[in-house]
C-alpha cells in the first residue's frame, strides 16, 4: 500500500509539471486488460503517453531504469486499446518518462523515451 501511495504522490507531481507547460490531461490512470497509463496528455496536437517513475533518491539507481522491455511493450498495447477506444487514430503520438527523485527534488522529462 505505501508504494501505491507514494505512486500517486509521484504522478501528482508530474501531473503538476505538465499543466505548468502547457499540457492537457486527458486521462490519469488510465487501465486496460493490457495494463496501464500513468498520464495521457495533448500538447500541439500530439498525444503522450507518460510512465511515471519515482524513488526517494538514486541510490540503487535511476527511476528510469524501471521501465523495461516488458514494461515498454504493455505501454504500447494499452495506447493501441485507447486508441481504439477514442477512434483517435490519427493522432501523432510518443511515449514518455517522468522520473522524479524526491530527495534531490530532480524532475526529469524524457520525451520519445521508447
Amino acid at each position: 500500500m505505501y508504494n501505491k501511495n507514494k505512486g500517486f504522490e509521484y504522478e501528482k507531481i508530474a501531473e503538476k509539471y505538465l499543466r505548468y507547460n502547457n499540457y492537457k490531461i486527458l486521462e490519469v490512470n488510465f487501465i486496460s486488460k493490457f495494463g496501464e497509463i500513468d498520464i495521457i496528455a495533448e500538447k500541439n496536437d500530439r498525444l503522450h503517453f507518460i510512465e511515471v517513475k519515482g524513488r526517494i533518491n538514486a541510490k540503487y539507481g535511476y527511476p528510469r531504469e524501471a521501465v523495461t522491455f516488458t514494461k515498454q511493450k504493455r505501454l504500447r498495447s494499452a495506447a493501441k486499446y485507447y486508441f481504439m477506444l477514442k477512434g483517435k487514430d490519427d493522432y501523432l503520438c510518443q511515449f514518455d518518462v517522468i522520473e522524479i527523485i524526491l530527495e534531490s527534488r530532480e524532475l526529469n522529462y524524457i520525451q520519445n523515451a521508447f
